[in-house]
């Protein structure tokens, strides 16, 4: 058995009278000692799962396994240890006390859970500091660390309850190139406690870090740039709200429906598109999944054309 396997994950949220499945049946494992990289753009669910994984969110459907923990069975006081004992947290924005030093930021979750006395709590602060390379910055307040210090002090807050688990959110966002491979270095060293580390980042300079690497959103073959006619009859669905977005479309001929299924009531009509109208081009570009479903109206035919073709064509048209 892996020490952590996601199986068939899914999240949904409710946004105003519409879903978003953030997470859609995603499954991998990891292994002891594995740094696991969560790659994808903004917007594809990299937070909602580590948000998952550390108990903070339940998902809609699908199974999160730690070890011999099912983690999305778990509630109470189960569920408060999993999070004080089983999950590190490294957050992208730090969120460090300001009025506290680096050792007493470090010792909190001990002092705030009372799991041990003041001392052992500091004296913990203290190990995992000479560990990240800050003894000599235990007294020094956020303000005055650097970024890539006030980063390391979150991973060794992170670390103060000896977790298996270690998730870090985009933990090199907001830092120099210097500083982030310091933070990915340490990162790296601190598999080799046996513990599993998933990082979500949208900077494929991760990857090659990485003893795993997910992808969070589809990974498509290549479009052909070529533009190409494709002909639909009336009522036929050319692509459906969440799907893959890969091609753009322009109407030579025909009546083009968008629309948005809604949770409650009728579904919403967003656009009747004609000939020399174009459609689906923000997904495709940015590399979200379809936030609408089109349908043909009337028998169309469309030149079908790849992100880069569109762009090259229709650039500053409205």
């Amino acid at each position: 058995m892996s020490a952590l396997t996601i199986t068939d994950l899914v999240k949904e949220y409710r946004s105003d009278n519409y879903t978003v499945r953030v997470l859609d049946e995603l499954s991998f494992t990891a292994e002891e000692g594995e740094l696991v990289v969560l790659l994808g753009p903004s917007g594809s669910g990299k937070t909602t799962l580590l948000s998952c994984l550390g108990g903070m969110l339940s998902p809609t459907a699908g199974s999160i396994r730690l070890r011999d923990t099912e983690v999305c069975e778990l509630k109470g006081r189960s569920l408060d240890k999993y999070r004080m004992t089983e999950v590190g947290f490294v957050f992208q924005g730090f969120n460090l006390i300001p009025s506290l030093s680096a050792r007493e930021n470090v010792a909190m979750p001990l002092l705030v859970s009372k799991s041990c006395s003041k001392s052992e709590a500091y004296a913990k602060a203290d190990e995992l500091l000479e560990r990240v390379g800050l003894s000599d910055r235990a007294k020094h307040r956020p303000s005055q660390l650097s970024g890539g210090q006030q980063q390391r002090v979150a991973v060794a807050r992170g670390l103060v309850t000896d977790p298996f688990l270690l998730i870090a959110d985009e933990p090199t966002a907001n830092l120099d190139h210097v500083q982030a491979e310091a933070v990915v270095r340490l990162l790296r060293e601190l598999r080799d406690a046996g513990r599993v580390i998933v990082v979500s980042t949208h900077d494929a300079r991760l990857v090659p870090v990485a003893d795993r690497v997910v992808q969070m959103a589809p990974v498509g073959e290549p479009v052909d740039e070529l533009a190409r006619e494709v002909e639909y009859s009336a009522g036929h669905v050319i692509f459906e709200q969440g799907d893959h977005a890969d091609l753009v479309y322009v109407i030579e001929e025909g009546t083009v429906q968008i629309y948005r299924d809604a949770l409650v009531g009728p579904t919403e009509q967003l656009a009747e598109l004609g000939s020399g109208q174009y459609f689906g081009e923000l997904g495709a570009m940015m590399g979200f999944p379809r936030s609408a479903a089109a349908r043909a109206i009337t028998d169309v035919r469309l030149t079908a054309l790849g992100p880069h073709e569109f762009r090259q064509k229709f650039e500053g048209r409205s």
